[in-house]
This record gives C-alpha cells, structure tokens and sequence, in this order.
C-alpha cells in the first residue's frame, strides 16, 4: 500500500485482519510508524524508503495506491517504475478521473505492467472496517488481488460488495457517478433541512428526532443516519450544537464536477447533480450572498399550514427526488458503459452499493431488483414499481417546491429533481420552437412531424 494517510493506513489493517500479510509506504515516516503501532501483532510492515518498501514485496509484486487523485498518481507511478518488473501489478484505488485511469493504462501496459482502476467508497471507517469497492481493468489482473479485495469489503447477506465491474475505466467511471449521486443526495438532504430550519423554525433537537424518524422509513440509508446524529452532536468549545459553528461554505474534490462534465458529453441530463455542484460553488460566494441578502431583502409569508402535514410532504418530497437522482446517476452508467464499451452489469452497481459506501440506502434493493428484471431498462423512471412510488408522493413533491418558492427558502435540487420528472414524462415539449429558432437565425434546418426529412425556411419572408 503506498500512501499512509488514515484511508490507506485503515485499509491496509482491514487486509491485515483477514489473514495477509501487507506492506506499507510512505514517504513521512510520521504515518509509517503510525502504521507499525497501530499494526500490533498483524502481518505488516512499514517503510519510507522505496527501495525498502520494494524489497518487502513479492514477485510478482501487487501494490495499491490511496492517495489524492491527479499529480500525486503520476508522482508515486514515476518513482514505482525504475524497480518495478514487468508482470508487476499497480492499483489506483484513489478517486482518479477516468480518463486519466485509460491513459495510466496504456502507458504501463507499453512497459509490460498491469494496472487496475479501482474505486473505494465508505470514508475511514469503510476502509477499516468494510468498503464498497468498484474494480475496473483486466479479469487475469483482478483475478490477482479478488481474494483480498473480497475479504477486505463490506458484506452484505454475505456477499462482499465487491466486483470486476468491467474493462478498463469502468471502476473509476462508476465511483465518479457513484459520487455526483452523492453531491445530488447530499444536497437535497440540505435542503430540507433549511425547510425546516428556516421555514418552520425547527431547533436542532427537532431536527435529529425528525431525520431519526424519517431513517426508519422507506428513506432509510448512511447519509440520513449520519445526518440525524449530526444535530445531536456538541461543540467542545461553545457548548452550542456543532452544527452551528460550522462555516456554511461546502468544499468538493472534483468527482461532482466529473460526473456533470461526462453526463453532457454523454448528452444525458442530470440536473439534479448539477444543481448541487453549482450549490457547492453558490456557497462559496459567502461575501457576495451577504451583500445580496442586504440588497435583497425579503419577509417570508407565515407559514400557515399544518406542521405535521408539512413535515410528512417533505419526507415523501426528498424520496420522490432521491428516486430521480438515482435514476440520473444511473443513465449515466448506462450511457457511459455503451459508449466505453465497459459492458457493465446494471445490476451489479446496485447490489456492491448496498454495503460499505456512502450512498448506500433500502432505495438500492428497488434499483436491483428493476434492473433484475430488465436489464435494458433505460431508465429507473421507468420501472413499473418505482414508477408507482413516483405517482404516490410526486404532488408531496410539488407542494414543497411551490412553498420553497413562495417563502424564499432556496431548494433548487428538488425543484430540479421535479423539472427532470415533468420533462421526462412529457409526450411532448417545446423543443420544436427552439428549433425553429436555431433555423430562423442560422439556417440549422428542423425536421417535421410528417416527414423525416430536413428542412429550412425563410424565417423572415412572407
């Protein structure tokens, strides 16, 4: 394992306690005897030298890497090269771009060393204790390290939530879905709170009881657990929740903004993760929105509905819109593994997700099973059982979106969840004037109802 920071040091004392022995490497030695002490009696050794660490390794060698994505993997496969040999295995388990894994790929296959994309999701505690892990790359080369990567994930009706989920790119590509899934769930959750915050006025208290409730549900999943303990958690220094000493300025790694960049390049619309991405960067602008909100000022009208009644829309509001996030991430998937030629398992996205990661929710047994049951199906919207919870709870949907408006309560991910769902179910839209429009001013010619053929008018002669 190269890179010691608490991810990598975690995973190498999860391989460690099902029985391998485990090398690490780290150029702080600070990290490397944090392993050695934290190792105990486990099989594992440390070094910060990496012509130590390629000693303790045996041929073929296999080494994973956790460390950040981008300039950092180029660093650590440059200095592995000059002592690797060919037949030796590298494995990119941080959060690469995908592109960027296709490339590392070719370049190592030309000097004859094998490489795997692998994406790993369950934060330090997944990592210690039992991740979703997304392989991509080839079968001989995962056929090399299954054992471990199966020992090591989370299981879940004992099965490891673990499989070669195709050739090449493909882990890479479904952990950067996996994670704009992530932003867009992320985000919506937000967004109820503020609802409830700020609309209803409810104390943080309220609010844990409230996400409690709600993860005993049909809503059941890791962020709403989390999210739920969070508002019952103190400030050593204040004594306040922390909660409300938190900067409301979001940080983001790249993977959201990937996953918006594929989607239009793959020409499918996932406004609900884009919303959240432009959320992300909204938030930063802390010094601007403070000027706006002066500029900007505005009473909300008082709330003169039932609170009990609200409360219950906005529960089946976010599942409506967790359902089409899902649905997005996973048109994604579909259009990426066409285009990649990944020949992903629509179903075996679902089921490795529904252990050890963060995204993982009751909502994935539904998304396997329609997947188990079409396997083409196009889109999750489409599946006659989710598409019946759609039709039960989309008007809870509605309401919360026209009070979010009238109260000046910002929730743009549920309205762009209900927008993604009223266009994907209309026979019809107005695209026919935009084409129109694109012919008027630049001659890019339409195609009529009653013709397949194209055509251009002149728009401005009588």
């Amino acid at each position: 394992m190269v890179g010691l920071g608490v991810m990598g040091r975690n995973f190498v004392l999860n391989i460690a306690d099902h029985g391998f022995e485990v090398s690490g490497f780290d150029k702080d030695p600070t990290k490397t005897e944090a392993l050695h002490k934290e190792s105990g009696d486990r099989k594992v050794h440390g070094a910060s030298n990496v012509v130590d660490f390629i000693g303790l390794l045996r041929k073929p060698r296999a080494i994973m890497m956790l460390v950040p994505a981008g300039k950092a993997v180029d660093s650590v496969i440059k200095d592995l090269l000059p002592h690797l040999d060919k037949g030796d295995l590298i494995v990119d388990a941080g959060n690469s771009y995908f592109k960027d894994s296709d490339l590392r790929a070719h370049a190592l296959a030309g000097k004859g060393i094998q490489f795997l994309g692998v994406g790993v999701s369950g934060g330090e505690e997944g990592a210690r204790h039992g991740p979703s892990i997304m392989p991509g790359g080839p079968k001989q080369s995962y056929e090399r390290v299954r054992p471990i990567l199966e020992a090591a994930a989370a299981k879940v009706n004992g099965e490891p939530c673990v499989t070669l989920l195709g050739s090449g790119s493909a882990g890479h590509f479904v952990k950067m879905v996996h994670n704009g899934i992530e932003y867009g769930l992320m985000q919506l959750i937000a967004e109820t709170y503020d609802l409830m915050k700020r609309g209803l006025g409810l104390s943080n208290e309220q609010l844990h009881e409230t996400y409690s409730a709600w993860n005993t549900t049909e809503l059941n999943s890791y962020l709403l657990e989390i999210t739920a303990n969070i508002f019952s958690k103190k400030d050593d220094i204040t004594d306040k929740r922390l909660i409300d000493v938190i900067l409301d300025v979001a940080s983001q790694n790249g993977t959201g903004l990937w996953t918006s960049q594929s989607a239009m390049e793959l020409k499918v619309p996932v406004p609900t993760i884009d919303t959240a991405v432009a959320m992300r960067d909204m938030s930063v602008l802390e010094n601007e929105r403070a000027q706006a909100s002066a500029i900007y000022q505005w009473t909300p009208p008082s709330f003169d509905a039932n609170r009990n009644d609200f409360l219950n829309q906005l529960r089946n509001a976010l599942y409506t819109a967790t359902i089409a996030t899902y649905a997005q991430g996973a048109a994604i998937l579909r259009a990426g593994s066409a285009k990649y030629n990944y020949n992903l398992d629509p179903e075996a996205v679902p089921r490795i997700w529904s252990g050890g990661c963060i995204i993982r929710a009751a909502l994935l047994e539904d998304i396997r099973a329609a997947f188990k049951a079409q396997p083409e199906l196009p889109n999750l919207l489409l599946d006659p059982n989710l598409a019946q919870k759609v039709i039960r709870t989309q008007e809870d949907l509605r309401q919360v979106v026209c009070h979010s408006a009238m109260s000046g309560v910002p929730a743009p991910g549920l309205m762009a969840s209900l927008g993604y769902l009223d266009a994907y179910r209309s026979a019809w839209l107005p695209a026919n004037l935009i084409q129109a429009q694109r012919d008027d001013f630049g001659s890019h010619t339409y195609e009529r109802v009653d013709s397949k053929s194209w055509f251009h008018t002149e728009w401005d002669k009588a």
